[in-house]
């Protein structure tokens, strides 16, 4: 691994996997704004199959050679797989485009910051991953900002204990991702990018069944034309591209410099809810925004 030298090899190859990383999860915040802009152009399932079934196809042209090569691992560990791609693409994406329908994107944005924290209880609860008290006050931080955007900064609300539907939904989106997260600690020895093919195609196949439900309950909506614009770009961005870029920072910086970017999302998602939607941001999301990114960064401090 090279150490970063201004204006040397090392410098561009830090500043390659910045760059690439950024864009990463801006593509990222901008999912939560194509969960927007898809209510009344494609319904949630709908965009979810449509989603993994483009990047089953992109993977397919793109890591086809890689997936035959390791498929001898990948085989004996398909259902885990299996299970990922479930969890964390299908159960995840399904409950958070529900979710853009009873809440607005700066919250969901927001609310996604919390996915660190819910991974470091879940490491806790699943392999006794200790943690130290800077890292619950991050968690009890990041809890405190999450309460006051489902509560929408209202003290009555929390009286009352009434919460923003689509928060909810949203917040459990997160647990099921971080789960997702944590169970990747298991992951079989076999490259990313033919790890995520196999998982996508799990996701595309998952997802079925759950479009199957909205056609029978009648909310099963093919897209309009401005719903296969937002299903093209949620398949090339926030799910094709952004995956490629962060496997490739990953490979380039560590899992652990390349995580650190997930704290931009809330940031992105909150810019652009503004930006493209038009959407207020008010006193309580810039409190719940410091609170949030401020708890993460006391979470992930470990022990010097």
């Amino acid at each position: 691994m090279f150490g970063p030298k201004a204006g040397g090899l090392g410098g561009a190859f830090y500043g390659n996997a910045y760059i690439l990383l950024a864009l990463t999860t801006l593509m990222w915040g901008g999912n939560a704004v194509a969960g927007r802009l898809a209510i009344g152009e494609v319904s949630p399932m709908a965009l979810v199959v449509l989603r993994w079934a483009g990047v089953v196809i992109l993977m397919g042209v793109v890591s086809r050679k890689k997936v035959l090569a390791e498929w001898p691992v990948l085989r004996q560990r398909i259902w885990f797989l299996f299970a990922l791609g479930t969890l964390g693409f299908t159960m995840f994406n399904g409950l958070f485009y529900v979710a853009a329908h009873s809440t607005v994107a700066i919250n969901m944005g927001i609310l996604q910051g919390s996915i660190p924290v819910f991974v470091l209880i879940g490491a806790l609860i699943a392999y006794g991953t200790r943690v130290s008290l800077v890292q619950g006050a991050g968690v009890l931080l990041t809890m405190v900002g999450i309460i006051l955007i489902a509560a929408h900064g209202e003290l009555e609300r929390l009286a009352a204990l009434e919460f923003n539907h689509g928060d909810l939904l949203m917040l459990m989106a997160c647990a099921l991702y971080a789960g997702y997260t944590v169970a990747l600690r298991k992951r079989p020895n076999v490259s990313g990018i033919a790890m995520f093919t196999v998982m996508a195609a799990a996701a595309f196949v998952t997802a079925l069944p759950l479009a199957a439900v909205e056609v029978y309950t009648g909310d099963f909506q093919w897209p309009t034309l401005k719903g296969w614009g937002i299903v093209l770009f949620v398949t090339l961005f926030p799910s094709f591209l952004a995956q490629i870029f962060f496997l490739r920072g990953v490979d380039l910086i560590g899992p652990g410099r390349a995580g650190v970017f997930v704290n931009l999302v809330p940031i992105f998602a909150s810019g652009l809810a503004v930006v493209v939607l038009g959407e207020v941001f008010a006193w309580y999301h810039a409190a719940a925004l410091v609170l949030v990114l401020g708890g993460i960064a006391l979470a992930n401090r470990t022990k010097s």
